[in-house]
């Protein structure tokens, strides 16, 4: 791969080298590569079909989580992080003591990896929230709650330039990987002024199927915005909103 410089940047194919543009700039590399039907058949490449396998089972796990929390990603994800996600389902996999390499797969592997994911890395949970909270999954009534102490905004949450308000949102999934199929409830406080005036305690409490055996995920997050002329503005289209998973229960 390499990096085209020049005012003129080339887009497509020439001969045997292809020019592209990604989020690095534009690229160019040259044309190649195995035939895919001796990667599906030659003994050879036995491994590459394993790890094929696995990839593929990874990206539809991480594709139905954020499936499942869609409400909440769309405002606070980052262009990268389908792929990240995807890296992280892949070790959940990997994690898998049980099946046969190839075969390995989320349930009988550590869905547990996926806590502390963050679904945005331009703005961080852990660096936007400073304010102590609780979380909670009790599989037995089928809630995933989370629980913030009142705390002075202007104090405890690092808000970008320009915030004005913000609000607290939070996601409790039960997601059935096998079937590709979830419950989930999303909540929300009302929008409150970023300042010096403490909040009241905060409670947000999200309900899926009581005595459910499916993984079951919780998510933390925070939105901002700019009150213009009384009117509330998500602040640089939702950039640098935090969300992040903050506990996960693997199942029975």
């Amino acid at each position: 791969m390499a990096r085209q410089k020049g005012i003129i940047k080339l887009k497509g194919t020439i001969g045997d080298i292809t020019f592209y543009k990604t989020q690095d700039g534009h690229l160019a590399r040259e044309k190649g590569g195995i035939d895919a039907s001796r990667i599906a058949s030659d003994p050879a490449f036995q491994r590459t079909r394993e790890n094929g396998s696995e990839f593929g089972r990874a990206g539809k796990a991480g594709k139905i989580l954020r499936t499942a929390l869609r409400p909440l990603l769309l405002n606070s994800a980052d262009g990268r992080m389908v792929s990240r996600l995807t890296q992280t389902m892949v070790k959940v996999i990997q994690a898998d003591a049980v099946s046969e390499r190839g075969l390995r797969n989320v349930i009988d592997g550590e869905i547990e990896l996926v806590l502390g994911f963050e679904f945005n890395i331009r703005g961080k949970l852990g660096t936007s929230l400073f304010a102590p909270f609780t979380s909670a999954i009790d599989r037995a009534a089928g809630t995933l709650d989370v629980s913030i102490p009142s705390f002075v905004p202007a104090n405890m949450i690092a808000a970008p330039s320009g915030t004005t308000h913000f609000k607290v949102i939070s996601g409790g999934a039960e997601i059935d990987f096998t079937n590709e199929t979830y419950v989930v409830e999303t909540t929300e406080t009302a929008i409150l002024p970023w300042d010096g005036t403490a909040t009241a305690v905060i409670n947000l409490s999200n309900a899926v199927t009581a005595n459910s055996t499916h993984p079951l995920v919780l998510a933390l997050g925070i939105e901002f915005y700019q009150e213009i002329n009384g009117q509330m503005y998500p602040l640089k289209n939702g950039a640098f909103n935090p969300l992040s998973i903050v506990k996960v229960d693997g199942g029975v």
